[in-house]
């Protein structure tokens, strides 16, 4: 799914008024239609909700909603900043169709403070949306503020109030706090960051019916990973293949006392699909990894520590996880990636020793994929205020290079060599623990021998680690669940994908 700027999700509204045709008052009905919907099905325990108005059309938005949903039933309250005040043409129309409904009540903003917001109560945010460039201020920052204090359920129309599309606003700027945020045809940039997504909740994409053919031929460079990406990329086992088919991976980490992480790559990879995997480890976790993973091969790197790097020919290799920083580790390494020069899975302790050294960056072969966590970033390529500022960063690194980075995070961030950004909206908080990184390492290996091309990978990969997470956190609990049960779950979400393959045969 592609993700547009503020003004192209106008310029989508004006497409969709121009050839469907549609009317933009018919628009607005059809959206608010579709946002009453989802709440009358949603909020069944909730009768009574107090709407928060703007004069532009996010405020008709909600004037509308509360015409609609007061016919199915729940009591509705309207709040404005001036009861008599200028509201756009959308937005007036639907100020005259409530007049035919005396029920509604329609209150200045400076009345909330005297209004019972009881347990039942669902706040809604209908002041801004998309249709705000600057921070809040006035009366409807002070709105905001009065509301962000409330104990109810709070609902954003299209985005919470106060949050740019597309970027940050001036630092500590107020922002609508949602537990919902209901927005319209697909995701904003924003709701995948920390610092803004935060503030909108759970997110839900309603479809309003825009036009489908300027989606098609509107350019972007931002992405949400939906289900669709990954059934067009998802290649289903043959039955006429052999071990040779799905290609060689040397999963390449361990040193004393980090065998584990050795271990989760390994499996992962075997778990994963790869043909044929090597471990190439230390002596010291021989008989760790022949035990907790017999399927694979052990290649002997070194004794303590891996001192040398005999990867396997014709195989694709994951290096990293629990790699260690040894000196002799060190010198080996870089030894070893002065001489080669196939792409590479480059994680972890790879990535701290690249590190140490801003030359060393131009020692990653091209079309390698690196998998750095915000702090691994930050060694490589600096500090940033931000993750807007990170991710821009990360864009200019990667067409520098010439590789693809796995910029790990809530929303991980796949950045291609040519600019695009691939969000992933899979995985959990339940990812967040010491040897989730070592299973993407060696899922993405696996993928990439089995001859997916880099950008496949990257996106498959992450999806995949993210889904399985997902299953795994509803078995154990985010806070329960071990990396191990993610790697336990790839089998179950192998079995979604070749059912949703069969069923579009």
């Amino acid at each position: 799914m592609k993700i547009f700027s503020a003004e192209q999700i106008r310029g989508w509204d004006q497409f969709t008024i121009a050839n469907e045709p549609v009317s933009s008052i018919q628009l607005m009905e059809r959206a608010s239609e579709a946002l009453a919907g989802w709440i009358s099905e949603n909020c069944k325990n909730h009768k009574k909700i107090a709407i928060f108005c703007g004069n532009g059309n996010n405020g008709g938005d909600g004037l509308a909603i509360a015409r609609i949903l007061y016919t199915k039933g729940f009591d509705i309250d309207i709040f404005v900043q001036n009861v008599k005040g200028k509201f756009s043409d959308d937005a007036s129309v639907n100020v005259k169709r409530l007049h035919d409904f005396s029920g509604i009540s329609v209150r200045n903003f400076k009345e909330a403070d005297q209004y019972n917001f009881d347990a039942k109560t669902i706040i809604m945010d209908a002041l801004f949306g998309t249709g705000l460039s600057r921070p809040l201020e006035g009366s409807s920052k002070e709105i905001v503020d009065f509301l962000n204090d409330k104990n109810c359920i709070k609902i954003s129309v299209d985005m919470p109030s106060g949050m740019s599309a597309d970027g940050l606003h001036k630092k500590d700027s107020l922002i609508f706090k949602a537990d919902y945020t209901l927005s319209f045809q697909c995701w904003k940039k924003s709701f995948l960051h920390p610092e803004t997504g935060k503030y909108a909740g759970k997110i839900i994409i309603l479809d309003i019916g825009l036009h489908p053919e300027y989606h098609q031929m509107e350019p972007a460079k931002n992405f949400v990973i939906d289900e669709k990406f990954i059934d067009n990329i998802f290649k289903p086992r043959q039955d006429f293949s052999h071990k040779g088919t799905y290609g060689k991976v040397t999963v390449v980490g361990g040193s004393y006392g980090k065998i584990g992480a050795a271990v989760l790559s390994t499996r992962s990879a075997l778990k994963t699909g790869t043909g044929l995997t090597f471990s190439l480890a230390p002596g010291c976790g021989y008989e760790i990894l022949q035990t907790s993973c017999p399927e694979a091969m052990f290649i002997k790197g070194g004794e303590d520590c891996i001192d040398r790097f005999p990867v396997e020919k014709d195989s694709v290799a994951g290096i990293g996880p629990g790699l260690g920083t040894d000196p002799k580790t060190k010198e080996a390494f870089l030894k070893f990636l002065k001489d080669y020069s196939k792409p590479l899975v480059l994680d972890a302790d790879a990535l701290n020793i690249i590190a140490e050294d801003e030359k060393n960056l131009k020692l990653i072969p091209e079309k390698s994929i690196i998998t750095p966590h915000p702090k691994e970033f930050e060694r490589l390529f600096g500090a940033f205020e931000n993750s807007f500022e990170r991710l821009e960063s990360a864009k200019r690194k990667a067409e520098e290079l010439k590789i693809y980075l796995v910029l790990k995070d809530h929303h991980t961030q796949v950045i291609t060599p040519e600019g695009n950004v691939f969000y992933n909206i899979t995985g959990n908080a339940g990812l967040a623990k010491g040897g989730s990184g070592d299973i993407l390492t060696g899922v993405l290996t696996s993928l990439l021998a089995q001859g997916y091309s880099e950008e496949e990978t990257c996106i498959l990969g992450v999806w995949l680690h993210g889904r399985a997470a997902d299953l795994a956190a509803e078995k154990h609990s985010k806070e329960s669940m071990l990396p191990t049960d993610v790697i336990d779950e790839f089998g179950s979400v192998f079995e979604e994908l070749n059912m949703r393959g069969a069923m579009k045969l």
